[in-house]
């Protein structure tokens, strides 16, 4: 749980400082929806992970792609919802969401892989 802390904060503090130094023309207004979002979904990820790999460990595959395809219908729900609302500079939300997406996968990617390498 530390290390999604450490991700988001990371994020987090990357995202304001180039906001306070004016570099925010690649930033989407609603960048902060799309971390809060991500930030949320890697939590809820991470718990059901750890359920997963605690609890059930021949289930382990499966809680590990259900999350994938969870995650998945989640984010084309909230790219839809905000594409539905009328969305100002879509492509420019959508290639911050997909940034986003990337580093929170391969986040998440190179945190199970250092939980699986243990066992």
């Amino acid at each position: 749980m530390l290390r999604n802390i450490l991700a988001a904060l990371i994020i987090g503090i990357a995202l304001f400082l180039a906001q306070y130094f004016q570099y925010d023309m690649w930033l989407h207004p609603y960048i902060w929806y799309i971390f809060a979002f991500f930030t949320g979904l890697s939590f809820f990820i991470h718990r059901v992970m750890e359920y997963g790999h605690q609890n059930n460990r021949e289930k382990f595959v499966q809680f590990y792609l259900a999350t994938v395809v969870g995650r998945l219908i989640l984010c084309v729900i909230f790219i839809g919802a905000f594409l539905y609302a009328g969305l100002t500079h879509s492509v420019l939300f959508i290639f911050n969401f997909f940034a986003l997406y990337l580093f929170y996968t391969s986040f998440e990617i190179y945190g199970l892989y250092r939980t699986l390498r243990r066992d």
